[in-house]
């Protein structure tokens, strides 16, 4: 990936005709198939959009977790009532087929695949989770879109009944090599998604080189994190560090948006929040990664 990106002229892909479309713009602008980290950073630096920014990320994070994905625009559906442990769901899996429900899936309208997790167990004590591939639109695949929500409006979240829907199981253990690891691969490329973002935004309405500066160097960082392993302690440490970097930008940021225009303030009063959603489940791994390294 070249770094020139950030730098050179570009043209934000407004989302008005829907995901698919604004997904498919994307890949053709990034040479049809980026790596995830440069379509983390080129889907949130052309982004109209913080939510669009998101989906970049998002995206992003699962060609990571699953590499073979299709060039479609994908979702990871493991929320049930609320909960993503294992021993909360209720979706099974039968040989090749899947029946459940999911709560809470992102863009689910808009994705052709879903990576469903499901349990293949009967034992309530000792949960055994597969992914399963399912294809949105699929004999016994329903979903049920939810209302905008206030944070990130333009990015849709449904409901998915599954009934005997038909899937293919993808090798490894449902919890260790996908539920677990997304989280810390979401983390950091949404991350680098949003900076981007920022980034763009500032270099249209002419910040502070200081400010701009110390933004790209945390996207440096990200690109660093987003090299190594969601599974190792370091990593969580490591990934803590960016967020701190971030938060200490925070004010910075909120000032330089408050002073430009309306557009982009209106924006980002919106969703400036969209960073702390996991900030409670990101603060437990890193207590967790603490007590791994220094044994405390």
């Amino acid at each position: 990936m070249s770094w020139s990106i950030l730098f050179r002229p570009f043209e934000r892909l407004a989302g008005d005709e829907g995901l698919e479309v604004w997904y498919g713009r994307l890949l053709e602008a990034c040479g049809g198939k980026p790596a995830p980290f440069e379509l983390a950073l080129s889907g949130g630096l052309w982004a109209a959009t913080p939510g669009l920014a998101f989906l970049a990320g998002y995206q992003a994070a699962l060609r990571v977790l699953w590499p073979a994905a299709p060039w479609t625009l994908g979702a990871l559906c493991v929320t049930e009532k609320r909960s993503t442990r294992p021993v909360d769901m209720s979706t099974r899996s039968c040989g090749s087929y899947v029946s459940g429900c999911k709560d809470f899936v992102t863009a689910a309208e808009a994705a052709d695949w879903l990576l469903v997790a499901a349990r293949v167990d009967e034992d309530e004590d000792t949960p055994q989770l597969v992914i399963c591939v399912l294809h949105r639109g699929a004999p016994g695949v329903q979903v049920v879109p939810f209302p905008a929500l206030p944070l990130m409006p333009d990015i849709g979240h449904a409901r998915l009944h599954l009934e005997q829907a038909q899937g293919e199981r993808l090798a490894g253990d449902g919890w260790t090599d996908y539920v677990r690891p997304f989280r810390t691969l979401e983390d950091v490329h949404v991350l680098a998604a949003l900076c981007a973002w920022i980034v763009g935004v500032g270099r249209e309405c002419a910040w502070s080189e200081s400010l701009l500066l110390r933004l790209q160097a945390l996207l440096a960082g990200c690109s660093e994190v987003a090299r190594l392993s969601p599974a190792a302690a370091t990593t969580h440490l490591l990934l803590a560090g960016l967020f701190a970097q971030y938060r200490q930008l925070t004010g910075e940021i909120d000032a330089a948006f408050s002073s430009g225009p309306a557009h982009w303030s209106v924006l980002w009063a919106r969703d400036r929040e969209l960073l702390n959603i996991a900030e409670s489940a990101r603060s437990k791994r890193l207590e967790k990664a603490r007590q791994s390294v220094t044994g405390n």
